[in-house]
């Protein structure tokens, strides 16, 4: 059934997860009109969730997921949960099992019907091919992208569950523990700070905002499967970093080439980007095409 709102009632919908995505989804859905809990294991600290209600959950235990759904009675849930440092869940697998896949199978058992969307990653995919569609057959390049494919495949088969496939997030994330591409390179380089980034490595890059929009669409729609959203524009990160540069009015010499493989980035896929073969097809995405990087970045350096 197609969540709606029904004599002025707002939706209840319940976020897993307090960090830089979760925090803009729940925003984007709060100035929707829907009441917005975040939940995660420690409450958030970053001006992302400022305003939001918050409820605690450790997400790998099946009696908090459960006392969580007891106490928030959502109507529907976005999945937005970490750990999402791919670094960090390569070192830690089973930690990364546990949180993404564990935690999804607690949700699946304990949805009772109710809607939920999960954000999943391009790193359920080997990097091979240029950019990958929905039909593209997985293959993780990593942990992280194992721990992902797997929760993709736990809560689509509980039911009326869509999961969407991010790429590379960005936008301004001035405060948060570990702030995104974007954030990192504009930082240092407004600074005439150098920065060394792979050349051998793509993205297509989506817009913070764009993901809470799509997220928050889908959310309300009766779709599921899965659905892509990723960036108009496949570029390396050097190009992006040097694209930055100039639009602080830098010399982009600042930006140095390195290796993938030399890099934080390095368990990454070599090709990390996403296309859609179904958004064009969903009335719900009509108006709300993806904003390409360049033109995203001027917008955020002008902030």
């Amino acid at each position: 059934m197609t969540l709606r709102h029904l004599d002025g009632t707002r939706l209840r919908v319940l976020v897993i997860g307090a960090g830089y995505l979760a925090g803009h989804i729940g925003r984007r859905l709060a100035g929707l009109g829907h009441a917005v809990t975040l939940s995660s294991r420690h409450r958030p600290t970053g001006s992302g969730a400022r305003g939001l209600a918050w409820l605690p959950v450790d997400i790998v235990r099946r009696g908090s997921v459960q006392a969580l759904l007891e106490t928030a009675r959502p109507d529907a849930l976005v999945i937005a949960h970490g750990p999402s440092d791919i670094t960090w869940c390569e070192a830690n697998p089973e930690q990364a099992a546990a949180a993404h896949h564990g935690g999804a199978r607690h949700l699946a058992e304990l949805l009772d019907g109710r809607r939920a969307v999960l954000i999943s990653t391009d790193n359920v995919f080997p990097g091979r091919a240029a950019s990958c569609g929905e039909s593209q057959p997985t293959e993780p390049a990593n942990a992280y992208g194992r721990a992902k494919l797997a929760a993709e495949d736990t809560l689509l088969a509980s039911g009326n569950v869509l999961v969407l496939r991010v790429s590379l997030v960005y936008g301004w994330d001035r405060d948060g523990l570990r702030p995104n591409f974007f954030t990192t390179c504009a930082l240092k380089l407004s600074a005439a700070e150098p920065v060394a980034v792979p050349d051998d490595h793509w993205n297509s890059p989506v817009l913070v905002d764009d993901v809470a929009a799509w997220s928050s669409a889908l959310l309300v729609s009766e779709h599921t499967g899965v659905v892509h959203l990723g960036g108009p524009r496949r570029l390396t990160r050097l190009t992006w970093a040097r694209h930055i540069a100039q639009s602080y009015g830098v010399d982009p010499a600042l930006v140095s080439p390195a290796p993938q493989q030399s890099t934080g980035y390095a368990c990454r896929p070599r090709n990390a980007c996403l296309h859609s073969e179904r958004a064009g097809s969903l009335p719900e995405l009509a108006t709300l095409a993806p904003m390409d990087v360049f033109e995203a970045t001027a917008r955020l350096i002008a902030l």
